[in-house]
Formats: C-alpha cells, sequence, structure tokens
C-alpha cells in the first residue's frame, strides 16, 4: 500500500460504505413490503415511494463505481498527485453522500432535483481525477 494515497484511500472507504448502506436500504424497504419478490420491483413505483428511490439510489451508485474504481486505480498506478487524487475522491465521496442522503428524502419527479446537482458534482470529480491522472501519463 503506498501510504501517499492513504487519504484517498479512506475517501475509497467511505464510498464503499455508502454503497453498503445503500444496498441494506433498498433490501430491506422492498422486503418489507407485501407480496414482495426478489430481484423484481413493481413496475407501478416512481419517486413516491422510499423502495423506487432505495433501487435506483443503489443502481446508480453501481452504474457510476466502475469508472471511479478504474480511475482511482489508475491514479495510484501511475503515481497520479496523491492530494488532487484525495481531494477528487472526497468529493466523489461527499457528492454520492448527498445525492443519497436527498434521493431518500425527498421524492420529487422534478428534473433537476437537488440531488441531481450533487450528482452532477460527483461526476465532474471523476472526469477531473481522469484528467489528473492523464496528466500523469504524459
Amino acid at each position: 500500500m503506498n501510504p501517499d494515497y492513504q487519504l484517498a484511500y479512506w475517501g475509497l472507504y467511505l464510498i464503499l460504505m455508502t454503497l453498503v448502506v445503500q444496498q441494506v436500504v433498498a433490501s430491506a424497504s422492498k422486503a418489507s413490503q407485501p407480496g414482495s419478490v426478489p430481484g423484481k420491483i413493481d413496475s407501478s413505483l416512481s419517486h413516491g415511494s422510499l423502495v423506487f428511490r432505495a433501487h435506483r439510489t443503489f443502481m446508480n451508485s453501481l452504474e457510476n463505481l466502475p469508472l471511479l474504481l478504474g480511475t482511482v486505480f489508475l491514479a495510484v498506478f501511475v503515481g497520479a498527485d496523491p492530494l488532487w487524487t484525495a481531494i477528487l475522491v472526497w468529493v466523489f465521496a461527499l457528492g454520492r453522500l448527498m445525492h443519497m442522503l436527498l434521493y431518500y428524502a425527498i421524492a420529487t419527479e422534478r428534473n433537476p432535483s437537488p440531488r441531481s446537482y450533487f450528482f452532477a458534482l460527483a461526476f465532474i470529480a471523476n472526469v477531473a481525477l481522469l484528467g489528473v491522472v492523464g496528466l500523469a501519463l504524459v
């Protein structure tokens, strides 16, 4: 383990723990529904349902995680700037955490919704980290 990236590792740990929380909330909220079938979400559900919001929060995180993990691992492998790597990992982590909390708390069909801004912040942090990796490759 490269100690220069310790702060980035802790940010990555927060991201993974957030994913665990999302999985538990999504699974528990769905399992508590009468007649729930494993692996199936009722197609009539929408943002008014915590089951729907918890499921979408978890799925959205799963959709965003591969790019981040690849970017972070590449950053460490190529020796990208450890401070910028850590800053951008933490911006991503906090953006995803706020996205999750707002998605759970606010049932809205409006787009953009407050959670959208934190989704965008995390996405921009990931793209910026790709830029930091690109600079390290040059």
